[in-house]
C-alpha cells in the first residue's frame, strides 16, 4: 500500500488528543454524578455490564477519527482489475506471402488456428471485429459478441496480392472509431488531411485495441508510421504480431520463387508509438503463445487505485454504531429522569 499525500500521516500526532479529552471528561463525569441521590438507583436502571462496553462507543469514535486522518492520507494500492477494453479489432494480413511454408502447414493456416484459438478464449465483456488486408483492406467482421460469426468470418480469409499494412490499420481505426467519420478514402491518400479529431494521450482509450499480424513488408497503400500515429493520437493501442522466419519463401508462384521476410522493424515502431506490444512468432506454437499473452493483456490490468472512499465508508459504520450504542447505553437514564421530572410537584 502507498500513500498519496503522505506528508497527511504527520497528523497522527494528533491522536493522543481525543483520549486525553475523554480521560478528562469521564473524571469530570464521575465527580458530577454526587448529585444523584443513590448510585445504586442509577446503576439499578443501566443494568449490569461488563467495563469494556462503557467505554465502546468513545473507543469506536477514536477508530473513526483514526480511520479519517488515514483517508486524508489518500491510500492507494497497486489492485488486479478487469480490462477497460471493450471493443477489439483483429487486423490479418492476407497477402500471397502468407502462402509460404516455412511454418506448417503454411502461414495462412497456423495464423487461421491461432486467432480461432484466441477468440475462442477471449473475455466475455470484449467485443471483436476482423479486417483482412492486402492490396487494400475489407471488413470481414463487424464488432461483435457473437463468437461463431467471428470464428466463421476467419474461415472467409482469402489471399490477395501485395500488403497494404496502413490500410489495413487505417480500416481497423474506423471499425473502432465509426463515430470519427472518417473518409476512408481520402485519408488512404492523404491521412493528413482526413478530418482527425483533438490528439490524446498514446493508450489511454481504455475501450479499445487493435491486434495486427503481418508477414511482411508494405508494398502499397499509406505508411503504416503515419497510420499509427493516428491512433497514438487516438489513444487507441495496436499490439503487432510478426509471423514468420527470417527466410520464409513462396515456392513455384506465377513460375517463380518469392522471399518473403518480416518486417519486424516497422511492426515494432508501430506498437511503441501507440503503447502497443509488439510479438515475433516464428513458427505455429510460437504464433498461439503469442495471442495468449495477448489475451492475458487485454483481460487484465494492474491500477493504482485510491482506496479513500474505503476508509470514508468504514469511518461512518463506526460512528453510526458508536451512536447507536450510546443511544442504548443511556436510553433508560432517559427515561428514568423524565419520570422523575414528570412526578415533580410544580414549583
Amino acid at each position: 500500500m502507498g500513500w498519496l499525500a503522505p506528508e497527511m500521516l504527520w497528523a497522527f500526532v494528533l491522536l493522543p488528543a481525543p483520549i486525553a479529552l475523554y480521560v478528562w471528561a469521564w473524571r469530570s463525569r464521575k465527580k458530577s454524578a454526587v448529585r444523584y441521590a443513590s448510585l445504586r438507583i442509577l446503576k439499578a436502571v443501566q443494568g449490569p455490564r461488563p467495563a469494556w462496553r462503557v467505554h465502546l462507543p468513545a473507543a469506536l469514535l477514536w477508530l473513526t477519527f483514526c480511520l479519517g486522518l488515514l483517508a486524508l492520507a489518500r491510500p492507494s494500492a497497486e489492485i488486479t482489475l478487469p480490462s477497460d477494453y471493450r471493443k477489439l479489432v483483429i487486423a490479418m494480413d492476407v497477402s500471397r506471402s502468407m502462402l509460404a511454408r516455412d511454418v506448417e502447414p503454411s502461414r495462412i493456416e497456423a495464423a487461421q488456428a491461432a486467432v480461432r484459438s484466441f477468440i475462442a478464449q477471449l473475455p466475455g465483456d470484449v467485443r471483436a471485429g476482423i479486417v483482412t488486408f492486402a492490396g487494400t483492406a475489407q471488413v470481414v467482421q463487424a464488432v461483435t459478441d457473437d463468437r461463431e460469426a467471428l470464428l466463421a468470418a476467419v474461415d472467409r480469409f482469402e489471399l490477395q496480392r501485395a500488403t497494404a499494412t496502413g490500410t489495413g490499420l487505417l480500416f481497423s481505426i474506423h471499425v473502432l472509431r465509426p463515430d470519427l467519420g472518417i473518409d476512408l478514402e481520402q485519408a488512404i491518400y492523404t491521412p493528413s488531411a482526413a478530418n482527425w479529431p483533438a490528439a490524446v494521450a498514446p493508450g489511454s482509450d481504455r475501450s479499445a485495441a487493435i491486434v495486427l499480424l503481418s508477414d511482411g513488408r508494405r508494398t502499397t497503400g499509406p505508411d503504416p508510421i503515419e497510420i499509427a500515429q493516428k491512433a497514438a493520437d487516438l489513444g487507441i493501442k495496436v499490439h503487432t504480431v510478426g509471423f514468420g522466419t527470417e527466410h520464409g519463401v513462396i515456392p513455384g508462384y506465377e513460375g517463380y520463387s518469392f522471399f518473403v521476410k518480416v518486417d519486424q522493424e516497422t511492426l515494432k515502431a508501430v506498437a511503441q508509438i501507440t503503447g502497443g506490444q509488439y510479438f515475433y512468432a516464428a513458427s505455429a506454437e510460437e504464433l498461439k503463445q503469442a495471442y495468449l499473452q495477448l489475451q492475458g493483456k487485454l483481460a487484465l490490468e494492474k491500477k493504482q487505485t485510491e482506496l479513500s472512499f474505503l476508509f470514508i465508508a468504514l469511518m461512518l459504520s463506526a460512528s453510526l454504531i458508536a451512536i447507536a450504542l450510546a443511544q442504548h447505553r443511556f436510553a433508560p437514564l432517559h427515561r428514568l429522569l423524565g419520570r422523575r421530572q414528570g412526578s415533580s410537584p410544580p414549583g
